[in-house]
Parts: C-alpha cells; sequence; structure tokens
C-alpha cells in the first residue's frame, strides 16, 4: 500500500550545495534520497520544504516521500539516520495524508540569521554564524526591524535571476534578539519567502546597526523596490530554517 511520509529533519549545510539535487554536487536532498533507497529498495523522490542555498542550515525542515515499504513508521528514523553522514537527522518521521506537499501546503516559515558581534569571533563556529566585528546597535536594529512586519512587496530584497512571478510577501513576525556571548538573533516568521530575501533583510539590518542606516528608512527601501537601496546579502552559515508550520495534517 502507498504511503505518504512525512520527514522533520536537522542538518549542518556546510558541506552541502544546498538542499536540492543537482547532477555533479553532494545536496541533502540527494543524500536523503540514497539513504530512503537503501532502506525500502525503491527510488523515492523527497519533496522539500524549501530549497536552502548552500551552506545554509536547518533545524525544522519538512520533507515528504511515498513509498510502499512495509517499515513500522517508528523505525524510518533509526533506519534513516544509520544510512546518512552525521551533518544530517531525521529527528521524525509520520504517516499522512496522500495529498500532503511539504512545499505547496506549507503556511509558515520561520528563519533565523545568527551573528558573532565579538571583536574576533569564533574557530568553533566559524561555519555555524557570520562574524561581524564592529560593534552593532542592537537597539536600533530592533527598532528597524518591526518595518518589515506585515504583508509588502519585498522586491528590493530579492536577489537577481528569481523565477518568483510576485514578490509580495507577509511578514507576521520580525525580531532582533540580542543573546549571551555577544551573538544576535533576526528572525523572521512568513508565508513565503523569496530568493536570498533573509539574508538581504539581515545585511540591511547590519547596516542599521553600523549606522549607515537609519530604522525609520527602511519603510522608504521597501517602498522603492530598488535592490541598490538594501543591504548587502549576508553569507550563507549564518542562516538557519527553524520550523515549518502547516494547518492540521490527517492521516
Amino acid at each position: 500500500m502507498l504511503n505518504n511520509i512525512k520527514l522533520t529533519l536537522e542538518y549542518d549545510g556546510t558541506n552541502y550545495y544546498g538542499w536540492q539535487k543537482q547532477k555533479g554536487f553532494k545536496t541533502i536532498q540527494g543524500e536523503i534520497e540514497e539513504a530512503i533507497e537503501l532502506v525500502t529498495k525503491e527510488h523515492c523522490e523527497v519533496i522539500g520544504s524549501s530549497r536552502t542555498d548552500a551552506g545554509v542550515h536547518a533545524r525544522g525542515f519538512v520533507a515528504n516521500f511515498k513509498t510502499n515499504s512495509n517499515l513500522p513508521i517508528e523505525k524510518f528514523p533509526i533506519a534513516l539516520n544509520s544510512n546518512l553522514k552525521s551533518s544530517i537527522k531525521i529527528k521524525e518521521a509520520e504517516e499522512v495524508d496522500l495529498r500532503f506537499h511539504s512545499r505547496l501546503n506549507c503556511k509558515k516559515k520561520t528563519y533565523r540569521y545568527i551573528i558573532n558581534n565579538s571583536k574576533y569571533g569564533t574557530a568553533i563556529y566559524r561555519n555555524l554564524e557570520t562574524h561581524i566585528p564592529q560593534k552593532l546597535d542592537v537597539e536600533k536594529m530592533k527598532e528597524a526591524v518591526k518595518y518589515f512586519e506585515g504583508e509588502h512587496d519585498f522586491k528590493a530584497f530579492r536577489a537577481s535571476g528569481t523565477s518568483s512571478k510576485s514578490s509580495v510577501r507577509k511578514i507576521y513576525k520580525a525580531e532582533v534578539k540580542e543573546m549571551p556571548n555577544e551573538k544576535i538573533y533576526i528572525e523572521l516568521t512568513g508565508n513565503g519567502f523569496l530568493y536570498n530575501m533573509v539574508r538581504i533583510i539581515a545585511g540591511t539590518l547590519v547596516d542599521v546597526g553600523l549606522g549607515k542606516i537609519e530604522p525609520k528608512e527602511i519603510e522608504n527601501i521597501i517602498k522603492s523596490k530598488k535592490r541598490e537601496n538594501a543591504g548587502k546579502t549576508l553569507q550563507p552559515q549564518g542562516l538557519y530554517l527553524l520550523n515549518v508550520e502547516y494547518e492540521e495534517c490527517k492521516q
């Protein structure tokens, strides 16, 4: 009998060329599909909730695939993890309705961007955060981030080459958090994100923190719809997909 399996996973994207399978490159999707084939003896296409870029990480990524395997659902995480590298971990597996699609049925996604704002940074976490040695004004960043909340045309925060027809997105919650050990978290929850949108927003907020942009200018940058008015695209290693939310998924 055909079953639709929903996976929740986390991964360190440092050594991968993003989520999406690409010939000649090591990707998260490719690694998971290989593991599924070893476990089920079937070739299954794995559908991902997002197409994270090279070097980007995930704490609560959601994917799904269809299989005729009789393996009990509670055995899938153990079986798959035993065939995956330690940089990818399946945290949960559940049977869902055959119509469930991890990308098309997604209602909200939350991303976190981590900045290390210490003078020298860290060797150990260099691939898991972005180092900004200049002292940032976090209070100004907190003020500025609120301008991103609501439904806007985020064309100014979209990288060139994107295939999205519309650049209108809705941000439900936008926060800047000052954390211990001179860390700064930028967290955004929205109904969808454009290519590099979170990294460009993070770069713009860094410019606010450096005094290059005043918080109130964010509103005009959004309205301008011009990429050159926003900040630079920050590096990928500071970015995490934290979680993906759906309406109740019935079996």
